[in-house]
């Protein structure tokens, strides 16, 4: 099943350019659905079709789905958030704050794309576009099953079988209530459907990420941001869409500062992108809704073309043999070297770019080795990893 997903800043028309992207795959042949992650859902106003929590038809080969986060949360985490919440009370936490605690940032939105995996597994669709949340949000869900495999981890570092034997001896001496069997289940149950999810979404041949953009500074440099963290998370960016671009018949005065300014940041779009292929879409002079609208848009960004296909194939992390030494690169577009910080423990890098931390997992063949220099060269941040004893 391919999987594309599309990001941006709220606004941009990104809903508009998944579902035009979703249209044209089915009329294609494809088995096409699409479905949306953001909380605030407009798909179902996009398409002009009333839409629920589970995949509905909308016309021969495309069906759409607006996943109710809630309800996907209930079978993923509730008994876990329950266990943890009575742990945290346990040690004098409010019983508000200790809810809060129990739910990790971002897991109702994790929740929603658990659906990807469930989908795949299912094997229904040839197709699958996922109209997501606006980038920040985005980038938290991409980012999220590194953090909740770190938080699983050590929440819970004793293994089943042990704490199934000491749970009765150690209970009665302890103030915390230790984790009944049945939690260990369901973490594992979790962690299975996070790593698949990751799997997914990791793979370059399967799923790419797509970023939706217009001709503004603030949009501008919001793209560049997401594409630098998408970079970071291993993602694959394979095509950038610039919407509602004047067309050149709209000569009116009105518009002529916007003309400048629109013409000004499509110059940057081109050097600031490249080699990513970049694809255009006018502003059109009605509203874009329904299918004849979106059948429309689709053919202003794709033409002809099938837009499931892989528009770029470059990955953006490699491990590569350099002088002697082994060196991890790794795209980091658009950022300064004051902005990059490198730490590098037995099996794991972690590079931090701002406010975004990412935990590489080092493959065996680096173990022993340290890291002698990091540089930013370019766009492309290189760690070099040498003997522990040089």
């Amino acid at each position: 099943m391919r999987v594309i997903l599309y990001t941006g800043k709220g606004g941009v028309g990104k809903t508009s350019v998944a579902a035009a992207t979703a249209v044209r795959c089915a009329e294609l042949g494809q088995r096409t659905l699409v479905i949306s992650t953001d909380a605030a859902h407009s798909l179902g106003d996009s398409l002009d079709f009333p839409l629920g929590e589970d995949p509905k038809k909308v016309a021969t080969n495309l069906w759409a789905q607006e996943v109710n986060a809630l309800h996907q949360l209930e079978s993923h985490w509730d008994r876990i958030r329950i266990y943890l919440s009575s742990l945290f009370s346990s040690q004098g936490v409010d019983d508000i704050v200790a809810e809060e605690l129990a739910s990790p940032p971002g897991m109702e939105e994790i929740a929603s794309l658990m659906q990807i995996r469930q989908h795949k597994a299912e094997g229904k669709y040839d197709t699958l576009i996922v109209d997501c949340a606006p980038t920040g949000e985005t980038l938290q869900l991409l980012a999220f099953p590194d953090v909740a495999r770190w938080y699983l981890q050590r929440l819970f570092p004793a293994s089943r079988a042990v704490m199934r034997v000491a749970r009765p001896v150690v209970q009665p001496f302890v103030s915390i209530p230790l984790p009944p069997d049945e939690i260990f289940g369901h973490i594992k149950r979790l962690l299975l459907d996070l790593e698949g999810m990751k799997s997914i979404l990791g793979d370059p041949k399967t799923c790419t990420v797509r970023l939706v953009l217009n001709l503004e500074k603030m949009v501008l440099k919001e793209a560049q941001r997401a594409f630098t963290y998408l970079s970071l998370y291993d993602y694959l960016t394979d095509l950038v869409v610039v919407n509602r671009v004047l067309p050149p018949e709209v000569t009116d005065s009105y518009f002529a500062s916007w003309r400048k300014i629109q013409g000004r940041y499509n110059e940057s779009v081109e050097s600031l992108f490249d080699p990513i292929p970049i694809r255009r879409s006018k502003l059109f002079d009605h509203e874009i809704v329904g299918l004849e609208g979106l059948r429309e848009l689709a053919g202003a960004v794709f033409g002809d073309e099938d837009p499931s296909r892989v528009y770029y194939h470059t990955v953006p992390q490699r491990l590569r043999r350099v002088d002697g030494h082994y060196e991890l690169q790794l795209q980091l577009p658009f950022i300064s070297k004051e902005e990059v910080d490198v730490r590098h423990n037995e099996g794991e890098l972690y590079v931090t770019v701002g406010a975004y931390k990412r935990e590489i997992s080092l493959p065996r063949i680096l173990n022993g080795k340290q890291v002698s220099r990091a540089r930013l060269d370019g766009g492309l941040l290189r760690v070099t990893f040498t003997d522990s004893q040089k």
